[in-house]
């Protein structure tokens, strides 16, 4: 596979799927499919200045795959409706099952390798810890229907007879970075943070509302959305030099380190050069229930794998984050 070779995103135009646009672009990689729903106009932002083919929409790409027929070498499947506060499963069943099973036979049938999001929400309120391990992936029990979904299509991919040459689906964790300015509630605590800040001079975090954590003080595993772009091109790296070091199954993709959300508005207000101000509010009543007041990857599985590089740490991707690019509102 070279350069000129085309390789199909879909989720495009979205957070993480705009930044691997641009990750392959500063790599050489333009014979970009851009796949996503491009009539939410926000996004358009996130492609400005980027290199690729085409766009096509969403609902007609398989109808488009049929007629053009073209020639594809890798498959980024970044796409899913990702909100946690949506409880339509229909929504979730569509879009992050029926629709991600579309794009695994497509992949399968014409041998082209695949690396799809799957979701750190499939762990639940990890009461089986959080390892990567695909013989306990029929156990878990995730909390909310877009976590549901998301595990759905793993145990479904798990249990395929024909299936892409190689293949992995990318337990993601609490990602932040540029790119996120359209996805309203669903952007990360930096982001949220940040505006808070610049308006109002200090941070609500949610009190804990669990007599073992204390306010602020939920853990989650955060990683800078640098260190994602990093290991999606490691597979496509893996397949251009020699398939065989391509070893198909579900990773997590965190830091292996939980961090707080205190630490992690400290670092936010660090960003800014000002000293933390942080107030203590209820959490809303709809995601109380189903709210994770820990999560930590275990990234032995992907080290094992191969993967050697060093992550940012909580401190260096926040500050990365807040003074490179959400101070001016810059894309990556």
């Amino acid at each position: 596979m070279d350069q000129s070779s085309n390789i199909i995103i879909t989720g495009a135009a979205g957070f993480i799927g705009s930044c691997l646009v641009s990750f392959l672009n500063k790599a050489g990689y333009k014979n970009l499919i851009l796949v996503d729903d491009f009539s939410f106009k926000v996004k358009d932002i996130n492609l400005q200045g980027k290199d690729f083919l085409i766009k096509v929409e969403r609902e007609v790409f398989f109808n488009w795959l049929q007629t053009e027929q073209p020639k594809v070498e890798f498959v980024y499947h970044i796409g899913a409706r990702t909100d946690t506060t949506e409880f339509d499963y229909s929504i979730h069943e569509h879009l992050n099952v029926e629709y991600s099973k579309k794009v695994w036979q497509y992949c399968s049938k014409n041998s082209i390798p695949l690396v799809y999001a799957s979701s750190a929400a499939t762990y639940g309120a990890g009461e089986l810890g959080y390892k990567d391990d695909e013989d306990e992936i029929e156990n878990l029990h995730p909390l909310n229907p877009y976590g549901v979904s998301k595990n759905e299509f793993d145990k479904w991919a798990l249990k395929q007879p024909a299936s892409p040459p190689s293949w992995a689906g990318l337990k993601f964790f609490n990602v932040y970075g540029p790119n996120e300015y359209h996805k309203a509630r669903m952007a990360s605590v930096i982001f949220h943070s940040h505006n808070q800040i610049v308006e109002k001079g200090f941070v609500n975090l949610f009190k804990s509302h669990k007599k073992e954590f204390k306010d602020g003080e939920q853990l989650r595993d955060f990683i800078y959305v640098k260190d994602v772009l990093k290991i999606c091109f490691w597979f496509l790296e893996c397949w251009q030099k020699n398939p065989k070091t391509f070893k198909s199954g579900i990773y997590n993709v965190g830091t292996g380190k939980a961090r707080s959300f205190n630490d992690l508005v400290k670092a936010t207000f660090s960003g800014l050069d000002l000293d933390p101000q942080i107030k203590y509010i209820d959490m809303p009543e709809d995601i109380r229930d189903t709210y994770q007041y820990f999560t930590q990857a275990d990234m032995e599985k992907i080290r094992s794998a191969g993967y050697h590089q060093l992550f940012y740490s909580l401190e260096e991707g926040v500050d990365d984050y807040v003074r490179n690019y959400l101070s001016d509102q810059v894309c990556f």
